[in-house]
């Protein structure tokens, strides 16, 4: 079996051919367009047994590694962490195409689990949705910022309730204020309340989109308590497929709720796991504190754990890993039942 380890740029993808054994059998750099797709494709021809490996940057991979897929090759994603250390491992110094291609292939030779990588559908869609509603609504913060200070020196004493600016009703009535007042000042507050107004529109289009998608694609995982459509939404576009992990463990590991152990010597010492997919953590998270905070399961497990010396942060830990475990449950049965409906339906219903 040989391993082809590429290292993809914007201009360029550089691939570097290894044996069982990690040794370098070629190299060949190809420009990073669909004809070069094409030659780097013959040219791995020579190799009858044969797996890709590129590092998971998928904004400088995703065309190659659609190209790979079309044409029915074995691909799997590198995270870059295991690349980094596969080439500071390495004899060679320094950093180049040809080095960082030859430690993808060599921490794929390492790592025989690794991801396998899929032709991206429903799920990136969805999260190129919740990031373009992120991105606005970091960009409505902004301005709301901007025009609590524009109205501080207009209107000393006037007071904008906390999160209301994205309510119409409050909008209108600081229309109706900043109309009576002339100068630089008020004209740039009255742009400001425009582009708020703009922003929160499209934000609760994009809302009720992303609730209509997820309503069809993650039926399942809406089902569980404490989870909204945004946190759905999040989920399933972070994940891009449960199935691609081999366990409920292996998909903790990735989100960062499996515990890092401390000692070799002491098995019940375990740190915190500040690694992983922190926006899958942060959605698990929401969950978690909305179980705690209404009556159910959720709660009444925080209650036994902290009734068995537990604190209420590591109750809180504990109780985030078991909704980990069941979100992926959830999420691999709404994948089965995915893979039975024509793709035309799911976006017919989205």
């Amino acid at each position: 079996m040989v391993i082809l380890g590429a290292d993809t740029h914007k201009s360029t993808h550089t691939v570097v051919a290894i044996d069982e054994v990690g040794q370098q059998l070629a190299e060949r750099t190809v420009p990073a367009t669909p004809a070069g797709h094409r030659v780097v494709m013959a040219w791995a021809g020579q190799f009858a047994e044969r797996r890709w490996a590129l590092e998971d940057v998928r904004h400088l991979s995703r065309r190659l590694e659609a190209d790979l897929l079309r044409a029915g090759e074995h691909v799997v994603r590198v995270p870059t962490r295991l690349m980094g250390a596969a080439r500071r491992a390495g004899r060679e110094r320094g950093k180049s195409d040809p080095i960082d291609a030859l430690a993808t292939a060599r921490a794929a030779l390492r790592e025989p689990d690794l991801p396998e990588a899929f032709l991206e559908g429903d799920e990136r869609e969805l999260r190129l949705l919740v990031d373009h509603r992120e991105d606005l609504v970091a960009e409505r913060t902004r301005m709301e910022n901007r025009l609590l200070w524009d109205l501080h020196e207009l209107l000393p004493g006037y007071v904008v309730a906390p999160r209301s600016l994205g309510r119409r009703k409050v909008l209108d009535e600081l229309a109706a204020v900043l109309a009576g007042i002339e100068g630089l000042v008020a004209e740039i507050a009255r742009e400001r309340l425009a582009r708020i107004r703009q922003l929160t529109v499209r934000v609760n289009e994009l809302e009720r989109e992303i609730a209509r998608r997820t309503t069809v694609i993650a039926p399942a995982l809406l089902a569980l308590a404490g989870c909204g459509p945004l946190s759905a939404a999040k989920l399933v576009g972070e994940t891009a497929r449960a199935g691609r992990f081999r366990s409920r463990a292996a998909f903790a590991r990735h989100n960062g709720t499996a515990p890092i152990p401390v000692s070799s010597g002491n098995r019940d010492r375990q740190r915190l796991n500040r690694g992983g997919n922190r926006q899958i953590n942060c959605a698990l998270h929401r969950i978690a504190i909305t179980q705690m905070q209404h009556p159910g399961p959720g709660r009444s497990y925080i209650e036994r754990r902290q009734l068995a010396g537990d604190t209420k942060t590591e109750a809180i830990r504990a109780l985030r890993r078991r909704i980990s475990d069941e979100v992926f449950r959830r999420l691999l049965i709404d994948e089965r039942s995915r893979s039975t409906m024509p793709r035309a339906c799911v976006q017919a219903a989205a």
